[in-house]
């Protein structure tokens, strides 16, 4: 690769004796040659020494070298450049006389600090970025069943925390960067794949749009950090940006296939520890009154058993790589078949992509053309079922011969005195599932073509297009069959039919700047963005015909469904950046960009976001150039500010600004005789609601030791969030519609990232690498509004509703306090250390106990985030594995506050956890649910992934090559959290979709 940058100057090598004239009779001589890259041209600026001297240089602009007075004799060259891997060559010297040495060539090493890094409209070396910007490649990818793109960096990247909301097949992960900045407004970042900055807005009958790209076609993932990094993005950066780069082919490269099958058996890690039907049984039969003796069932049914399997998944991918004449080419097929632990669900997917990178008009038009598509049938099973088989009497029998459940389908279920089902009860777990039908089809195409044009009258000068689009179509039927005992408000029988279509257009025209310009370099660019995002869902009539409830009658086939369309906004921007680089060593960067979101009113609508970074490479210092011990030395500066207009996807997200009135929906219509009439209502709205904006400072330091044996970074930052977008309840008799979003306060978050990578060893045939990162983030909200400095009695906002009770949260936003933390009471405990039933601690001491005796108690967001991994390789044979945990993260158990036992008429009981035969929790009184005795430290160490892979080079006449692997993925969970799994991201568990263990072998052939 090359490097047209100019060489460094080295001070004159010193004489080893007296008189330059008499070089013969000293006995030294002149070593030189050329240095050449992988490619076969000239590389600059690469150090070559005398092993054991201070004699050498640096290579001139096409990669020639010459140094003289080396004494005669034996030597060894040491070549040393950043980002390529150290040579050595053996080499013996003639008195007064040139020794030619054979051109040597350097193979880069991807994982060294000069490694090219795509950043904000354009790429950069890793040792010019001034920014807090890691990149992931392919070869550091998470292995395995891995069926979503963040899942490819899951504990690979410091600041960046990614957890997926539970274990079926294609579901979403909660990602934040830095811990997040906003309370009500988004805190998902900035997704750009190929240069098309994607809607974060999701699409019925997909829990995941991210799941639609195949992450078999991606070649590396890069997190920008902090706002001098994201800046460049303005408007949807506040929360970072990830930007996912595909692979692409090469010019001249001859035709290679390659074929990938990953093979995998998933089985649930563990299971709820419940009572069983004997242990329940005795239970009841001790303290139940008499209906609830009655009601209890002769079987021993382990329901969670009984909707769990275990699941197969095949992923296939067959790619074509290569060059035709001047049009290098990448295209990819794949398929994937997933199924989840819980019966009925599961994923297909199928996948294609276009990649072209044509060079044409003499190298002055680079052409980067890409297109995928995607296609995924869901089937979504019954997940309720997951929460009734923790609940659900294990003494009962899944089936029952009762004439009066017949018209439920034989499934056992608790009926009333009427005979019908009993609305407060759980309902069966198999039923659910077996009389259920969710089934979505999500059509995904995202594609976009960038031209690059080199003016011909001035080369440093480059005009860039890019126009891109993401169009995503879903639609599905959610059916419950009329015979089940789930009850649609009040009937029997669901056949809910939906459709929606999201459109994402874009447009980005700049210009670039790229030249020496006085001691150093500049690049530089300016552009326009304009975006456009729309959104169309179709109403259906699903209403179920008219009879009495109790008849064994079905749904109403839903009529075609009418166009509405949902609210749909635009993005326009410009922006420019300049980097400025003073002999690798002073590094300036600044930018500024403009956005205009049409979610404001005119006088609010535009944004300024600048941004301004430096860094200081000590490694060009003439005092550290020839450092051995010392490979690379950078500290760097940050200032930059972001904002955020993502408020969400309601029609007053998009148009709250504006007095309108709402039409009403389906449910909130008048009958006049046989026809419904749709209303207008008034809506809440806010005329002055403005950006919220982040501004961040860090201070970093990227590092290197003994020939980059040891690399890493450091980095601190606090990132300040002011007009803070809060969702604000309307006072009691406003006659308004609903909430809104106002500019309320302000938070801070202050963290310390640390990254470090250790080459452990480094031979021929073993080698050992290990890697390590580490987060501390810590958050607090500053101010919330005028009633937080006004209002000694104003507590904070509630939020983060809980099962049991009506209204009641458990988490609160105030002010000097972490955002979300748990809002609870203390739990009071008798002389045997077990908690006292229905009594808590009366913390202000008035005699009463009430709302005003909860206190603030501890955070969801964990206090630090670590990722750990190795790779060590044998030969042919590689071994690797990824590990994650978090510290001081505490969760609500939502199913253990819902074990308690208490006396009713209505004939039923719901499972416990085992832990409530130590307790004799009765009271379902407030004060119980929302005891800090729920609130459970949930740290954890996981082993998210390790790996085995044997892989045998060139077979059949050296004309193929083949890969086999093996994986395990949460393989082990460390933890003394009592539920099932404690990576809860919002912090209150009611019983999640369990995470699978993973056992996968992969298959790679390639010719």
């Amino acid at each position: 690769m090359k490097h047209p940058y100019l060489a460094k100057l080295v001070l004159p090598i010193l004489c080893a004796g007296v008189g330059m004239s008499s070089a013969h009779a000293q006995g030294i001589g002149t070593v030189s040659g050329r240095v050449l890259d992988e490619k076969g041209d000239g590389l600059p600026g690469v150090t070559v020494l005398i092993e054991g001297s201070s004699l050498g240089g640096s290579t001139n602009s096409d990669g020639t070298y010459a140094i003289q007075n080396v004494p005669a004799g034996p030597h060894t060259l040491i070549l040393s450049f950043v980002g390529f891997s150290t040579q050595r060559q053996a080499i013996n010297v003639t008195a007064g006389q040139n020794t030619a040495v054979a051109a040597l060539k350097m193979s880069e090493n991807s994982t060294l600090l000069n490694s090219v890094v795509v950043v904000g409209y354009g790429t950069q070396r890793k040792q010019d970025l001034t920014g807090a910007v890691e990149q992931v490649t392919e070869k550091q990818f998470v292995k395995g069943q891995v069926s979503s793109p963040e899942q490819l960096i899951q504990g690979k990247v410091a600041g960046l925390q990614v957890a997926t909301n539970g274990g079926a097949p294609g579901t979403g992960s909660s990602i934040r960067i830095r811990g997040g900045s906003s309370l009500s407004a988004s805190n998902d970042p900035l997704f750009i794949i190929d240069g098309v900055p994607v809607d974060n807005r999701g699409i019925q009958g997909t829990s995941n749009p991210l799941t639609l790209i195949n992450p078999n076609d991606i070649e590396s993932v890069t997190v920008l950090k902090d706002a001098s990094a994201t800046a460049i993005y303005g408007s949807r950066a506040s929360n970072g940006v990830i930007i996912v780069t595909t692979k692409k082919g090469l010019q001249g490269e001859t035709l290679r296939v390659n074929v990938s099958t990953q093979n995998s058996v998933s089985t649930p890690y563990q299971y709820s520890d419940l009572l069983n039907g004997d242990e329940f049984r005795a239970l009841v039969n001790t303290r139940g009154n008499a209906q609830q003796k009655a009601s209890l069932g002769t079987a021993n049914t382990d329901w969670q058993r009984e909707i769990y399997r275990t699941a197969y998944t095949t992923d296939n991918t067959v790619s074509l790589l290569g060059s035709a004449g001047n049009l290098p080419f990448r295209v990819s097929g794949g398929y994937l078949n997933q199924q989840g632990l819980l019966k009925q669900n599961d994923l297909k997917r199928y996948t294609g992509s276009i990649g072209l990178t044509p060079v044409l008009l003499n190298g002055n038009l680079r052409v980067d053309a890409n297109l995928k598509g995607s296609w995924i049938d869901n089937n979504f099973s019954n997940q309720d079922a997951v929460g009734s088989a923790v609940r659900f009497d294990p003494t009962q029998s899944i089936r029952s011969t009762e004439s009066r459940l017949a018209r439920y389908g034989g499934y056992f279920e608790f009926l009333n005195n009427d005979g019908l089902v009993e609305p407060l009860a759980t309902r069966n777990p198999v039923g659910r599932i077996e009389l259920s039908r969710n089934r979505s089809t999500v059509k995904r195409s995202i594609g976009n073509v960038q031209l690059d044009y080199k003016m011909p009258f001035l080369r440093a000068l480059s005009a860039n297009l890019n126009v891109g689009y993401d169009y995503q179509q879903g639609q599905g039927t959610d059916v419950v069959k009329p015979n089940s005992a789930i009850l649609n408000g009040g009937r029997l029988g669901r056949n809910n039919q939906y459709r929606e279509e999201n459109r994402n257009r874009l447009l980005e025209a700049l210009g670039k700047y790229n030249a020496e310009l006085g001691i150093g370099r500049v690049d530089a660019l300016a552009g326009y963005s304009y975006q456009n995002f729309s959104y169309r869902t179709y109403v259906f009539d699903d209403r179920l015909a008219n009879g009495d409830l109790n008849n064994n009658q079905r749904a109403d086939r839903p009529i075609n469904g009418r166009e509405y369309y949902d609210p749909s906004y635009n993005l326009q921007s410009f922006f420019g950046r300049v980097n400025y680089n003073i002999k690798d060593k002073y590094l300036f960067s600044t930018s500024f960009r403009a956005d205009a979101s049409s979610r404001f009113a005119e006088s609010e609508r535009w944004g300024y976001f600048p941004a301004a970074s430096a860094a200081w490479r000590l490694k060009g210092e003439e005092f550290l150039a020839n450092s051995e011990a010392i490979s690379e030395l950078k500290i760097r500066l940050g200032y930059g500010q972001t904002g955020q207009q993502d408020l969400g996807n309601d029609y007053a997200d998009y148009y709250g600004y504006q007095a309108l009135y709402d039409p009403s929906r389906v449910t909130a219509q008048y009958q006049l005789g046989g026809q419904f009439i749709t209303t207008q209502r008034p809506a809440a709205y806010n005329a002055f609601r403005t950006w919220e904006k982040t501004t961040t400072y860090n201070v970093g330091l990227d590092y290197g030791f003994l020939d980059n044996r040891f690399t890493g970074s450091v980095d601190v930052y606090q990132r300040d969030t002011r007009d803070l977008l809060l969702t604000v309840n309307l006072p009691a008799g406003s006659n308004l519609s609903n909430a809104y979003k106002a500019n309320v306060g302000s938070l801070t978050n202050k963290g310390v990232e640390a990254s470090l990578n250790v080459a452990a060893v480094r031979g021929e045939r073993f080698n050992l690498n290990f890697n390590a990162n580490a987060t501390l983030n810590r958050n607090k909200i500053t101010e919330l509004d005028a009633n937080s400095a006004n209002n000694p009695n104003f507590r904070g906002y509630e939020t983060e509703g809980i099962d049991g009770g009506v209204g009641n949260n458990i988490q609160i936003n105030s002010v000097g306090y972490q955002s979300n933390s748990f809002y609870v009471y203390q739990q009071a405990y008798g002389t045997d250390g077990k908690p006292l039933d229905g009594v808590v601690v009366d913390r202000n001491g008035d005699g009463v106990i009430n709302s005003l005796d909860r206190y603030r108690y501890k955070s969801s967001r964990p206090q630090a985030i670590l990722g750990f991994g190795s790779n060590a390789s044998y030969g042919k044979l590689n071994l690797a594995f990824t590990m994650r945990s978090n510290l001081n993260n505490y969760v609500y158990n939502n199913v253990r506050s819902q074990a308690i036992f208490v006396q009713n008429s209505n004939g039923f009981v719901n499972n416990f956890n085992r832990e409530v035969l130590d307790n004799n929790f009765t009271s379902t009184n407030p004060q119980v649910i929302q005891s800090d005795y729920f609130v459970e430290n949930a740290s954890f160490l996981r082993m998210e992934n390790i790996s085995l892979g044997y892989d045998f080079g060139s077979i059949y006449k050296e004309k193929a090559n083949l890969r086999v692997s093996f994986a395990v993925q949460n393989l082990f969970v460390i933890t003394k959290y009592k539920g099932l799994d404690p990576e809860v991201f919002n912090g209150v568990d009611r019983i999640i979709y369990p995470r699978p263990r993973a056992y996968t072998v992969g298959l790679n052939f390639g010719f």
